[in-house]
């Protein structure tokens, strides 16, 4: 998998189509959830793409701190539901980390978990703060790596 970063302003048309149509495919019908992903937020992210025989297969969007949360933060993080057995899910929060760290020059990332993933998470290095709560009718958890 190829990761490359990009502000909004960058994305090539077919990439962003690509971009929101795997975000859709994850967190609409995949998780039977109906919300509103397109929510302003993408111009002022980062995206994270990875891409597996020039096909978007992972992504995440990242913020500096105060974009999103107080803290510089990680959101929409998604891999295609076949390419999950690679270990693309890690490679792709790794070069997310990573940006986040050389972009904005800050080590603490907050992110909101879903929680059935936070020993995914915790193996990143992030801890949880606070309770579980509902987004988007799907249990979550907030999530601080230091």
């Amino acid at each position: 998998m190829n990761i490359s970063i990009k502000a909004f302003e960058e994305l090539q048309t077919e990439e962003l189509y690509d971009i929101l149509q795997l975000r859709s495919a994850v967190f609409v019908v995949e998780q039977d959830c109906v919300y509103q992903d397109l929510d302003g937020k993408d111009k002022r992210a980062l995206h994270v793409i990875g891409k597996k025989e020039n096909k978007v297969v992972a992504y995440t969007r990242i913020f500096g701190p105060g974009d999103y949360f107080n803290e510089a933060s990680i959101g929409r993080v998604v891999v295609e539901q076949k390419e999950r057995k690679y270990g693309y899910g890690k490679q792709i929060m790794e070069a997310s980390i990573k940006a986040i760290q050389d972009e904005y020059n800050v080590d603490i990332i907050k992110l909101s978990a879903q929680t059935y993933l936070k020993n995914f998470y915790t193996d990143l290095g992030f801890v949880s703060v606070g309770e579980p709560y509902l987004e988007d009718g799907i249990p979550h958890v907030a999530m601080v790596r230091t």
